[in-house]
């Protein structure tokens, strides 16, 4: 196959084009697709449909094949006594695996009791000049279905339906937040300052400006300037970007759900993300128990609230309360057998954050609400009025993966104005994680904003726990890949 198989095809097309037919055609009028044909009573007449042929069956003068479209498969039937010598012969010769055909027919059923189109007429609509994945095998090898997503979805049964089901759940979300009187909005991609998340930013280059800027990490900052505008409640479906490490619950481009609602706190904003996922998975999964791998994840019952503080002592014996910088923890971590990459720029607030990834978050299997998190890992949060060293904030984590994470959020200016000047200090220490200045931001909030408490989800990362899937790349249709042969 290959290259001379694509020799081949480019000579039928040469002779297509020599014989007058148009190998491109520019419409074909349907009147069902192939899952409504194959639907039909029995001697429907009239039926035209259309889709790419993936398989053909020679029988003398008969023919079958089966044709595949957006809704399934369906079997034709094309007799050379129906459709003539000349078309039958045509189809023999220039029609193979893989082109698209149109076909107008009735509806039968053949003596194995297969429901089928004994196709009238037929036109190619459109002549490929490569072949296929062999039929039995499929399109297989992980690194190829990711490059070539278009053949995994003609090949693999399922995949198409995993990515219908991936825009129902966008669809389910999307329904519960307009229900809930929430604002779909649009923010900037393209941003001055990489704000809005602890994270590596991607650089780039404004030419007609002459202006280094940032592709978004995430788009709170200017949600919030939403509110401090005069909106209530707000979203975006948002797409992100990190440039930072690359494993299969993180991608560098990811689409995050983001919301913020006015006048709520973050146990308002608890209660709602507790309600909006049962929602989405009681309608779009029809239950609130999941399988995933061998596991069995429940969401039925309570979900139980723990304090970082607590679940890392508990899991690690490190009480990172009882220390006051970054040195004395990173001497804890030593003393314990703890390995952090990296940990030696890491400011207090990172290297709490990377204890809780690495030995912490693995471990949780069913719906689990973390809560309390230290004031240095969460520069735009709310202090909490009880224990101003924790902040009003949450992280929802599955199956070990962060599938939420939302808080009070920070309204007081002075407040925001002095942990963005600690965070602009720990990045020119060379924490490339740490948050930068952003003036502009400040003046906003100096402008004034109301209580607000915001949420934001990993779109992917949900996706995958509906679907089984245990790979992002796998609910990404077309996920970055190297270039072919520069791996």
């Amino acid at each position: 196959m290959g290259i001379e198989e694509r020799d081949i095809r480019i000579g039928k097309l040469k002779l297509i084009r020599e014989k007058g037919v148009n190998p491109y055609v520019d419409r074909f009028e349907k009147t069902h697709s192939l899952l409504q044909a194959k639907k039909l009573p029995l001697n429907t007449e009239d039926v035209r449909t259309a889709g790419r042929i993936l398989t053909v069956r020679l029988f003398g003068r008969l023919i079958f094949a089966t044709l595949k479209d957006f809704s399934g498969k369906m079997q034709i039937a094309l007799q050379e006594k129906v459709i003539g010598k000349e078309m039958f012969s045509f189809f023999k010769k220039f029609v193979d695996i893989g082109d698209f055909i149109g076909v107008e027919g009735s509806i039968f059923k053949t003596r194995a009791g297969e429901i089928t189109l004994d196709t009238g007429k037929f036109e190619l609509l459109s002549k490929t000049l490569r072949p296929l994945p062999e039929k039995w095998h499929g399109l297989t090898g992980q690194e190829l279905i990711y490059r070539q997503r278009y053949l995994d979805l003609v090949m693999n049964d399922g995949t198409i339906e995993r990515f219908l089901k991936r825009t129902r759940i966008i669809k389910s979300i999307r329904d519960f937040l307009d229900a809930s009187d929430f604002v779909e909005v649009e923010t900037p991609v393209l941003q001055t300052k990489p704000s809005g998340a602890i994270a590596t930013p991607f650089a780039t280059h404004h030419n007609a400006l002459d202006l280094d800027l940032y592709l978004r990490i995430a788009p709170e900052t200017y949600l919030k300037r939403c509110i401090a505008g005069g909106f209530e409640k707000v979203y975006e479906f948002a797409r992100s970007f990190r440039n930072e490490g690359l494993d299969p619950s993180h991608l560098q481009d990811f689409t995050m759900l983001e919301y913020y609602a006015a006048y709520w706190n973050y146990e308002d904003n608890m209660r709602f993300t507790e309600n909006l996922i049962k929602h989405v998975l009681e309608e779009v999964n029809g239950s609130l128990n999941l399988v995933f791998g061998e596991k069995g994840l429940n969401f039925n019952k309570e979900w139980r609230r723990v304090p970082m503080r607590d679940i890392i002592k508990e899991t690690t014996g490190i009480d990172y309360t009882l220390f006051s910088n970054a040195e004395d923890l990173r001497k804890e971590l030593i003393k314990r057998n703890i390995e952090i990459q990296d940990v030696e720029t890491m400011g207090f607030g990172s290297i709490i954050d990377s204890i809780f990834k690495k030995a912490v978050r693995p471990e949780i299997i069913d719906p689990l609400f973390i809560i309390h998190h230290p004031i240095e890992l969460s520069p735009l949060a709310r202090r909490n009025d009880s224990n101003p060293m924790i902040t009003d904030r949450f992280q929802l984590v599955v199956n070990g993966w962060e599938i939420v994470n939302a808080y009070s959020e920070l309204i007081d200016p002075v407040d925001q104005r002095e942990r963005l000047e600690e965070q602009a200090r720990l990045h020119s220490k060379g924490d490339a994680e740490a948050m930068v200045m952003d003036e502009d931001f400040l003046t906003a909030m100096e402008h004034g904003m109301p209580p607000i408490s915001g949420l934001g989800m990993g779109i992917d990362r949900f996706v995958c726990l509906l679907t089984n899937q245990e790979n992002l790349r796998d609910i990404i249709l077309f996920p970055l890949m190297k270039p072919a042969g520069n791996e």
